[in-house]
């Protein structure tokens, strides 16, 4: 087996050395380079400059178990790789994220991480989610799957979750984000959803195998779901919502931010609400949403409410019909007064309405027909029909 290469190697040990998105040890790498940034933490070569006295001795501590060619062995056994900035399969958009930029992300799954991260999108928000958030979920993740989009979420209970499923039940691509290692399932209830996930789509962390999640790597992790994607999709979402950190990040990162909303009297809707106030983009399914991160086109359908036999009348007509009087009717003077027309004109536009079952004639007086039946009213020949938006 061929040996790493000692930038490789070094990246592998900074995985466990340090925490994930510290810009400071980002900036020392960006100084010192990989290798002598390891000497400098593990007191083999000068120490990394402003590095204080804790922190390098919280270095020192997690030196003694580091196995940088351990760890390396261990993503291999498991199928994996672990992948540095300047790799092929490196996203660069990741690199926007600058010096808080991942060291290298430890990855499981055969599909190119780079190709899938240019297309695709994060669903996130709570965990504790209402049925009517993993509905909408699911949907969003079934249907950014079926438009050829990648569903990269958290892996989390609730609105994570259902993303995730909802990408796999399409039989589509998804990407799981862990704050743990990627051989440490977590939560453990979703163990075969990341399993699913491992060999449907793409599991990645920062953490090295065997690394535990703690509550910062929760909120560290989020930055790397917006760097990653073209825009962050929230599901539902309380104030403090960990989601709302991610959204915030993408709109910081230039990415599309948005927002499903919910009832105003739930306390799972307030964050997206807030979020949406703060400019994000409403949206209500897939179509929405791939016509703010797609191409140049890809537009989502227009929404029109229901076409009902009155908006397919001729101007004329539906003056004369909006001029009939409710009740018993009128006659057509009365009827010609009130649409502003002639008489003749009246008359004309009433006995067309008359065929069409808008109206009835009762001696010298016209009145409203009956609502028409199921069976449907007959429509005007020879014109073109139009529409409307918002219905009658």
């Amino acid at each position: 087996m061929t040996a790493p290469a000692p930038d490789r190697l070094a990246r592998a040990a900074l995985t466990r050395l340090t925490e994930p998105g510290d810009e400071r040890v980002g900036r020392w790498l960006r100084e010192m380079g990989p290798e002598a940034l390891v000497r400098g933490l593990t007191g083999a070569g000068p120490a990394p400059p402003g590095a204080g006295e804790e922190r390098l001795a919280g270095c020192l501590a997690r030196a003694a178990a580091l196995d940088p060619h351990g760890d390396l062995d261990a993503i291999a056994r498991l199928g994996g790789r672990f992948l540095v900035p300047g790799d092929p399969e490196w996203p660069r958009q990741l690199d926007d994220l600058d010096d808080a930029r991942p060291l290298g992300l430890w990855v499981r799954g055969t599909a190119d991480l780079r190709f899938w991260a240019l297309r695709s999108v994060a669903v996130v928000g709570a965990r504790a989610c209402t049925d009517y958030g993993s509905h909408v979920a699911t949907l969003l993740g079934a249907g950014l799957a079926e438009r050829g989009w990648v569903v990269v979420s958290g892996a989390a209970f609730g609105v994570d979750g259902a993303a995730h499923r909802g990408a796999l039940a399409a039989d589509g691509a998804t990407v799981a984000v862990l704050a743990s290692g990627v051989d440490v399932p977590y939560p453990r209830g979703h163990a075969e959803l990341i399993d699913r996930i491992t060999e449907q789509g793409l599991v990645l962390a920062e953490l090295p195998p065997g690394g535990h999640p703690t509550r910062s790597r929760f909120v560290l992790r989020n930055r790397v779901i917006a760097a990653l994607t073209r825009g962050t999709v929230v599901v539902e979402a309380q104030y403090r919502s960990g989601s709302l950190v991610t959204a915030r990040c993408a709109r910081r990162l230039g990415r599309q931010t948005m927002g499903v909303p919910g009832p105003v009297t739930s306390g799972l809707s307030a964050g997206v609400h807030e979020l949406l106030r703060e400019e994000a983009h409403l949206v209500t399914d897939a179509d929405e949403i791939v016509e703010l991160v797609g191409g140049i086109g890809e537009l989502a359908p227009e929404r029109r409410g229901p076409v009902v036999a009155r908006d397919l009348l001729p101007p004329a007509a539906a003056t004369v019909l909006d001029a009939v009087p409710g009740g018993t009717g009128g006659t057509p003077g009365t009827i010609a007064r009130n649409a502003g027309l002639s008489r003749d004109r009246t008359l004309g536009g009433l006995h067309e309405l008359r065929a069409l079952g808008f109206v009835e004639r009762h001696g010298d007086h016209w009145k409203l027909a009956d609502p028409p039946s199921t069976s449907g009213t007959p429509k005007p020949l020879g014109r073109r029909p139009t529409t409307r938006r918002g219905g009658s």
